[in-house]
C-alpha cells in the first residue's frame, strides 16, 4: 500500500474541505481498501465519513424511499422499512458477498465505486432512482457512465439515494461462487411509468434491456421476458462465463424475477 493522509472529518463541511486535490472518500472500505493493499489504487488523502452525521438515515415519504450513503448492506437487508415498502432491495441486499463484507460495506460507497458485477446499481436503474450528492441531485440512468465511472466530479459527496417504490419488483442473480458477485444480475420493476429491467455483470457497467421492457410491458409474465432474445455482442466474456452465456442468461434470469415479484 502506497503512503497516504488520512482525514476524519466530523460534518459534511469537514469532508468536502479535506478531499481536495488527489482524495478519496472513505465509505465502508471493502472495495477501495482492498484496492489500495493490491496498489491498484492510490490516493494522498483518504477521508473517513464513518462520523460524518446526516448519512447513516433510511426515511419514507411520498417520493419513495431514501437511505444514506452511509447506510451499510446489513442495515439495507433487515430494516423494517425496506422490507415492508421495498423487499426486493432488502433481498438484493442480503444476497450481497458475506456477513463481513455486508456489515462493513455501504450503499454510497458501492454505488461510488461503480463495480460493473456489483448488485445495488441494477436497484438504482431498474427502480429509476435518483443519487443525492452535496451539490445536486443526478437521475440513476444518468449516473452509471462506464467501467468503474459514474457522474460524480471530484471531491462531490454522494450523500443519499431515493428509491420510487414500484407496485412489483425482484432481483435475481447468477452469482459468481467465491465472490458473490454478479456474473449476470437481473432487476425487474413495475411501476406507475411502466416497466425497467436493469442488468449488472454482463457489461462494463449496468445497462437496461429494451427488449425485455416492452415485452413485459405487454404481459408482466415469466413467459414473455424468457422468450426474449438479448444479443450476446458487447457483453462480456471472460474465465468465467463467455458472452453467449451471459446473453443466454438475461432472459432467464429476468423471467425468474418477475415470478418472484408477481408472487409477492
Amino acid at each position: 500500500m502506497y503512503p497516504f493522509e488520512y482525514h476524519l472529518p466530523l460534518s459534511q463541511s469537514e469532508a468536502l474541505d479535506a478531499c481536495q486535490g488527489d482524495s478519496r472518500y472513505l465509505a465502508g472500505g471493502q472495495s477501495l481498501v482492498q484496492a489500495m493493499k493490491l496498489r491498484m489504487s492510490a490516493s494522498e488523502r483518504l477521508v473517513d465519513l464513518r462520523q460524518v452525521p446526516g448519512l447513516d438515515s433510511i426515511t419514507c415519504d411520498h417520493e419513495g424511499l431514501r437511505i444514506g450513503a452511509m447506510v451499510r448492506h446489513a442495515e439495507v437487508a433487515r430494516s423494517p422499512m425496506v422490507q415492508q415498502h421495498l423487499p426486493a432491495l432488502a433481498e438484493l441486499a442480503a444476497g450481497i458477498g458475506d456477513p463481513m463484507v455486508r456489515s462493513m460495506g455501504t450503499l454510497g460507497g458501492s454505488l461510488a465505486n461503480a463495480d460493473p458485477a456489483a448488485c445495488y446499481p441494477a436497484a438504482v436503474l431498474g427502480l429509476g432512482a435518483t443519487v443525492h450528492t452535496s451539490s445536486r441531485s443526478i437521475a440513476g440512468d444518468d449516473f452509471f457512465t462506464g467501467l468503474y465511472a459514474t457522474a460524480l466530479e471530484p471531491g462531490e459527496l454522494l450523500t443519499a439515494i431515493t428509491f420510487p417504490l414500484p407496485q412489483r419488483a425482484a432481483y435475481v442473480k447468477f452469482k459468481q461462487p467465491a465472490s458473490r458477485f454478479a456474473l449476470v444480475g437481473v432487476f425487474v420493476a413495475q411501476g406507475k411509468d411502466g416497466v425497467r429491467v436493469a442488468v449488472t455483470g454482463a457489461k462494463d457497467c449496468v445497462f437496461r434491456v429494451s427488449e425485455i421492457e416492452a415485452a413485459l410491458s405487454g404481459e408482466f409474465a415469466a413467459a414473455a421476458a424468457k422468450a426474449c432474445t438479448v444479443p450476446a455482442q458487447g457483453l462480456l466474456s471472460d474465465l468465467h462465463a463467455s458472452a453467449a452465456y451471459r446473453a443466454a442468461m438475461i432472459p432467464v434470469l429476468a423471467a425468474r424475477a418477475v415470478a418472484a415479484a408477481s408472487a409477492r
